[in-house]
């Protein structure tokens, strides 16, 4: 994995020197789309993703969702590609039978309570879903690009502090496709945190946008009083995870950044360590990042769970149910 690019958020040299490359990933992605045969699934499909490679908070929104409509007398089930993880599926995650080494560490976390199905192949794990006979809705998490399985909804998640970055193509930027081609599918945005780059004013002319905030556990920081704390994260932006720790008073005394999903091995973790000890200062990481750590080190580093909350929840849920009841439209 890398860490995502700085040039990202810039049209500087970095993401000219690119330019030249992005009709090569367009065309693939055209290509992708046009020798693929999509399968429907006799359950509808929200698929939440986003337009842009890198962490946007699609995950914390699948849970919400998950929990939201459950609450409202759905029967969900969440399908997750499994990124990370060795097992290619279809397979029912178990948190006391599988590690993020199998699974991968988004969908573990998700399973928390949960049922989620990993497959590779999104469409046999539509299947699979679909052939359980007890779930009426699948929520898939990321795939807006995969073309092989119909998405009845689809709902677009955006970082509010990066928006769509530069605006270009990968590899000169971090689009995954052409803004209006990705825009013509959404059904909703969300955007995660506040609006600095003012997406919502693009998105808003052509779809219901919402606002969302992650709201760490203060509880958690609460206990360690004034203990200074070494952050580490191995997310998409992991600056939003050290802003969200500040958020809710813990005083970082040294910020370490690793590529989304790192794997940390036995040095890596042995370096962290050496370094919390040089600061006097306590471990502390994501849900996500602790879900990787080996079980001998989880007693050894805090973790901030974080929750989702979106302004409009009932306006978004309501209007997320009509679509749902009042049939499916191609995606």
């Amino acid at each position: 994995m890398i860490k995502t690019p700085e040039h990202w958020n810039h049209r500087g040299p970095a993401a000219l020197a690119l330019l030249p490359l992005t009709p090569v990933w367009w065309l693939a992605g055209q290509l992708r789309r046009h020798l693929a045969t999509a399968y429907r699934a006799p359950v509808p499909v929200v698929c939440i993703g986003n337009l842009t490679a890198g962490g946007a908070g699609k995950t914390p929104l699948v849970a919400w969702l998950f929990d939201q409509l459950t609450v409202r007398g759905w029967h969900p089930a969440i399908l997750s590609r499994g990124h990370g993880g060795s097992a290619s599926g279809p397979l029912w995650v178990d948190p006391a039978g599988h590690d993020a080494a199998i699974c991968g560490d988004e969908p573990l976390m998700l399973a928390d309570g949960r049922d989620v199905l990993i497959s590779k192949d999104r469409a046999r794990g539509a299947r699979v879903i679909a052939e359980r006979g007890v779930h009426n809705v699948i929520l898939m998490d990321d795939g807006m690009q995969n073309p092989y399985l119909v998405h009845d909804l689809t709902i677009g998640v955006f970082d509010g502090a990066t928006g769509i970055g530069n605006g270009w193509l990968i590899p000169a930027g971090p689009l995954r496709t052409p803004l209006g081609e990705g825009m013509a599918k959404l059904d909703f945005a969300v955007i995660n945190g506040d609006d600095k780059t003012r997406i919502s004013s693009r998105l808003g002319q052509t779809m219901p946008v919402f606002t969302a905030t992650l709201q760490p556990d203060r509880t958690v920081i609460d206990e360690f009083g004034d203990t200074p704390l070494l952050a580490f994260a191995g997310i998409g932006r992991p600056a939003r995870f050290f802003k969200s720790l500040e958020a809710a008073g813990g005083r970082i005394a040294r910020r370490l950044s690793f590529a989304d999903h790192h794997p940390y091995s036995q040095h890596d973790l042995a370096q962290i360590q050496e370094d919390a000890q040089h600061h006097g200062a306590a471990m502390i990481t994501t849900k996500k990042d602790w879900m990787r750590l080996p079980p001998d080190w989880r007693a050894r580093v805090a973790m901030l769970p974080v929750s989702m909350e979106i302004a409009g929840e009932e306006a978004l849920l309501s209007q997320l149910e009509a679509r749902l009841c009042g049939g499916t439209a191609d995606g």
